[in-house]
């Protein structure tokens, strides 16, 4: 019933002014159209909103991923923009804060400035 519709990917902020320049600036996201005040992306053929509310929570797991074709130099672009990579300590992350999963995809966390934890992932 769903499966040929558009994906649209909802997060929360307390921030917008912040989470405005974190997905345009630091992430490179083209911001589409502001709509009810939330912020409105376009990521690979789906949607992003980024949603306000009075205020949120951190998130403890992934809510959101990216598939990239090269996470390393993913990893070394947002570093360069200041992005600071997680490093869970039951995961064997290398020294780029890239862990490589047993089917061989390589994937690492970072946050956005509402602690919403996000993902890039490039698949084996």
């Amino acid at each position: 019933m769903l499966a040929d519709s558009r994906l649209q990917t909802i997060i929360w902020t307390s921030r917008l002014p912040e989470a405005e320049k974190f997905y345009c600036e630091v992430l490179g996201l083209p911001l589409k159209a502001k709509s009810h005040g939330a912020l409105l992306y376009s990521v690979g053929g789906g949607d992003l909103r980024v949603s306000p509310v009075p205020s949120t929570q951190p998130s403890a797991h992934t809510v959101l991923g990216f598939a990239v074709s090269d996470v390393r130099a993913v990893v070394d672009a947002l570093a360069a923009r200041g992005v600071i990579l997680e490093r869970f300590a039951a995961f064997p992350h290398d020294p780029q804060r890239v862990l490589t999963t047993p089917d061989g995809a390589q994937v690492a966390w970072f946050r956005d400035p509402d602690g919403n934890l996000l993902s890039i992932v490039q698949y084996a």
